[in-house]
């Protein structure tokens, strides 16, 4: 179990704060929910996770093959929907890999990507496009 900390600091702010390392980050309302969007939202931190988690896995199944994942990116695209409540309607990833694979290898990390924690934990209503692009 870890435990997470979260302190409403007001106007729409709060500080979360990761017991077990003590690392603290700020999240802010977004502008458009009538915060100042200076900071993550709630649901950036979402996309956030997603991406992180399909990354941190595919280092998992790199370290089998021995390949250093290092310099492989992705990048989230979250949109909200407003019907009929306001909640993430879409999470449209693209990760690159730049270091050479072979076919095998791809579909192993793809594999472990589309099964990681959080993206197995997304309501199923959350549209979840993924794109790989792989340095052949």
């Amino acid at each position: 179990m870890v435990e997470i900390q979260v302190a409403y600091e007001g106007n729409l702010r709060t500080t979360a704060t990761h017991e077990p390392s003590g690392a603290k980050f700020i999240t802010d309302a977004p502008k458009d929910n009538q915060g100042e969007g200076q900071s993550f939202s709630p649901t950036d931190l979402v996309a956030t996770a997603l991406g992180t988690c399909m990354l941190t896995v595919m280092g998992i199944a790199a370290r089998n093959f021995k390949i250093d994942l290092s310099g492989a990116t992705a990048r989230v695209q979250k949109e909200m929907v407003t019907a009929p409540v306001r909640r993430i309607g879409k999470l449209t990833v693209e990760i690159t890999v730049p270091m050479p694979t072979t076919p095998e290898q791809r579909r192993r990390l793809q594999d472990a990507a589309m099964h990681c924690p959080v993206h197995q934990s997304v309501h199923p209503d959350i549209e979840i496009p993924v794109k790989f692009n792989f340095n052949s």
